[in-house]
């Protein structure tokens, strides 16, 4: 595995494959630049890095736009195979099993650096001096409620007891030059952590590293459990330990090469108004409210930092590609943990962490000698137990004989084997994501809500023999005739 450890080598990297577009001409901060991330997004296009930014010349700060998305067909999931130390043509399955391989491996701890060997170090700004408004951060979507400086960034926490380190995204608008609104839903690890601060009667130390080594933002995303350490999954992917160096101003460790890193507390009860900013479900939103507040009591940063900014919306854009493969590790790992024949766990990036597809081994029925209603519970209360089942609202379950990875192959066997009448499974009153528009008001504000297993398994409704088989070139001619019509296909006249 190749291992990138800073966001610069990550995007010589993409530089080196063609997927980095340099974007010299000016553009400003003020919704171009978002208008182009999504633009590229929508292109699969080149990961735009804009050197010149309305406002900020001469400064060397630079945006770096879609970092985790989607790139072109000789390689489209590059961006994200690469992050995780696979080369740029990974398959989609490939990069799942690499990250479920590494969960069963033991975590690997952060190695400490001197400040002098840091290159977050390299600029120190505190009290009068601090200013987010420092960097070029974008007003990304045109209903924006302000300048989101965290799309694809790190919180870092830890419990008062010092026995829980949290790494997490979740999204930071910039209030004023010294303070940040801050999205902190209770039921998630970062909002755990600090009703434990908050019980103490104490504000939440807590750090924004900002242009983090491409992995980080991966395992922010993953649904890990409760008291495991993101940096030390991660140390376990590559089999070394990240380099972090001690904060400025709060007890807390921080990736050396990052860009940017803001230190400071999130207040107890303290609010300030954040919102609207759209969302990874794909709709432009209209609401605001009171959000938690981030004093910032330092910032670091590196000489020439570049900010990475996602613009989220519909798909694909790194919600999908960051939640739906990391989620979809997690899922499998802990299927498998529990013994249950899973093939293969894919979110299909088009459905917007919507869809959860499961592909069962061809023999589950007669491995397991149950029926698919009995199979559905067994996972569904394996699936729902826990924080990956928060983002597996509507789940697909299939035999492994498509590839999953193929959003037109699900789209086919959903359509063609799940009964509209009992081909359901139900769960109601489920812990969930609060941001799905299909939610009524209390259940987004409870974060509860059911969640549905659709039944497409074939197995343990016909005899092994009778079992409907894809009628596809592969499975439907002679292999003489394939052969002949492969080796005769440009004779036919084709290109």
């Amino acid at each position: 595995m190749k291992h990138l450890r800073s966001q610069r080598e990550f995007i010589a990297e993409l530089e080196s494959i063609g997927e980095i577009q340099r974007v010299d001409t000016e553009v400003d901060w003020h919704l171009e630049i978002g208008a182009i991330i999504r633009r590229s997004y929508d292109l699969q296009a080149p990961a735009p890095l804009f050197t010149n930014i309305t406002g900020y010349e001469g400064t060397g700060f630079q945006v770096l736009g879609a970092p985790g998305a989607l790139s072109g067909p000789a390689h489209p999931l590059a961006r994200i195979a690469l992050s995780l130390g696979l080369p740029a043509a990974a398959p989609g399955q490939a990069i799942i099993e690499t990250l479920v391989a590494a969960r069963s491996k033991p975590g690997i701890a952060p190695v400490t650096v001197a400040a002098a060997d840091a290159p977050c170090k390299q600029n120190v700004l505190t009290g009068d001096d601090i200013d987010l408004f420092t960097f070029p951060t974008p007003l990304i979507h045109g209903n924006d409620g302000g300048r989101y400086i965290q799309t694809y960034g790190m919180n870092i926490v830890k419990t008062p007891d010092g026995s829980w380190t949290n790494w997490s995204i979740n999204r930071m608008m910039i209030a004023d030059k010294t303070t940040l609104a801050c999205l902190i839903p209770p039921p998630q690890h970062l909002g755990i952590i600090r009703s434990q601060w908050t019980a103490t009667g104490k504000p939440t130390p807590i750090v924004l590293a900002l242009g983090v080594e491409p992995g980080l933002p991966f395992v922010g995303g993953m649904p890990l459990p409760e008291n495991v350490d993101e940096s030390e999954y991660l140390g376990a992917l590559f089999g070394e330990g990240i380099e972090v160096v001690r904060a400025e101003t709060v007890d807390l460790l921080v990736p050396a090469t990052a860009e940017i890193i803001i230190e400071g507390h999130i207040a107890m009860d303290e609010t300030v108004m954040e919102g609207p900013m759209n969302e990874f479900p794909g709709y432009n939103a209209h609401d605001a409210s009171a959000k938690a507040v981030f004093h910032v009591s330092a910032i670091t940063y590196r000489d020439g930092a570049t900010l990475p900014v996602v613009a989220a919306g519909p798909p694909v854009e790194e919600d999908h590609t960051i939640i739906g493969t990391m989620a979809a590790a997690e899922i499998l790992h802990n299927l498998r943990e529990a013994g249950l024949p899973v093939a293969s766990a894919w979110y299909p990036f088009e459905a917007a962490v919507h869809w959860l597809i499961l592909a069962m081994e061809p023999s589950w029925h007669e491995t397991l000698g149950i029926d698919a209603g009995e199979l559905g519970k067994r996972i569904g209360g394996i699936l729902f137990a826990g924080k990956p089942g928060i983002n597996a609202p509507k789940t697909l379950l299939f035999e492994n004989d498509i590839d999953i990875t193929d959003v037109s192959e699900v789209v086919w066997a959903f359509a063609t084997r799940a009964h509209p009448e009992h081909g359901e499974f139900h769960f109601p009153d489920l812990p969930s994501d609060q941001l799905a528009i299909y939610l009524d008001e209390d259940e987004a504000h409870s974060y509860r809500a059911g969640k549905v297993i659709h039944n497409c398994l074939l197995a343990d409704r016909f005899a092994k023999e009778k079992r409907p088989v894809k009628g596809t070139f592969a499975n439907g001619w002679p292999a003489e005739i394939q052969q002949r019509v492969l080796s005769n296909w440009k004779a036919y006249g084709y290109r």
